[in-house]
């Protein structure tokens, strides 16, 4: 397989005693996501922007230092070697601290994933031996790592013939999910719906396949540009807009789902408010 010409990371990656030099490559292909460039409308140009101090106009870039802010309009400055002086030994060296199972880790901490690969042929057979116990324990490894201006939790993992490492939120990032399901009703639902609803779940259950699905919201934009490009006249299509007030009977919609009889009947709202 064809392999980015560089490596977005260099280092090592440790298990205890064991240090093996690794390389990190970016897992997703960005050449498939949608991007849109502001256009100047009168002239069909690109809107550049210029970086600009108020009160002095343009500054190049050779003028321009990273500043820590530590009051209103005060700033410590920081030059590139102030920051590279920084001694992490998450700068250089995956070290593995700690290992969990993988359904242990809440989805929203995963980030974005990562190839980690053998830098030379050897590093290849620690490499391999991380790989396999990793795979025959079930376990991810939990590390540290300094990159692209943070320190990021990580988790390597088995994928394949080789080892993924996937970026993680920290705890503090993440919204309390309470703030946001106060409202959701603490009754339990009936036990024959949801007997339903897991029947429907289990028919509709079949093995993970990535490929099965497509953006179909950038085929039809780019569909959309054809059509500009041609100079077709473009009609938004007219659209029903969901109606939240009709009374569904659930346990009705959920034996049809998965192809049982029903009564016709229509359930009345069990609380006394009249029908919108």
């Amino acid at each position: 397989m064809p392999r980015s010409p560089r490596a977005y990371w260099k280092g090592f990656l440790r298990l205890s005693l064991v240090s093996i030099g690794v390389n990190l490559y970016n897992a997703v292909d960005s050449r498939s996501e949608i991007s849109f460039r502001q256009i100047h409308k009168p002239s069909g140009r690109r809107v550049n922007y210029e970086k600009v101090v108020q009160g002095i106009g343009k500054v190049e870039n050779a003028d321009i230092a990273k500043g820590y802010e530590v009051d209103a309009d005060t700033y410590v400055l920081l030059e590139p070697e102030d920051i590279e002086a920084i001694k992490l030994e998450s700068k250089r060296t995956i070290d593995l601290v700690q290992f969990v199972d993988a359904k242990e880790i809440d989805y929203r901490y995963f980030e974005r994933p990562y190839f980690l690969v053998p830098a030379d042929a050897m590093a290849g057979e620690g490499y391999a031996v991380i790989r396999d116990a990793l795979r025959k324990t079930g376990k991810i490894g939990l590390a540290q790592l300094t990159i692209a201006g943070r320190e990021w939790l990580v988790g390597v993992a088995p994928l394949g013939d080789g080892l993924v490492m996937e970026m993680l939120r920290y705890a503090g990032e993440l919204k309390d999910p309470a703030d946001y399901f106060d409202e959701v009703p603490t009754a339990k639902p009936d036990k024959e719906m949801v007997d339903l609803a897991v029947q429907l779940i289990e028919k509709k259950s079949e093995p993970f396949a990535a490929s099965k699905y497509q953006d179909h919201y950038a085929t039809a934009l780019r569909e959309l540009v054809q059509d500009k490009l041609k100079g077709r006249k473009i009609v938004a299509p007219h659209e029903e807009r969901p109606q939240g007030s009709n009374v569904v009977d659930l346990m009705e919609a959920l034996k049809r789902s998965i192809g049982q009889p029903t009564t016709g009947k229509r359930k009345s709202p069990r609380s006394g408010k009249k029908r919108a």
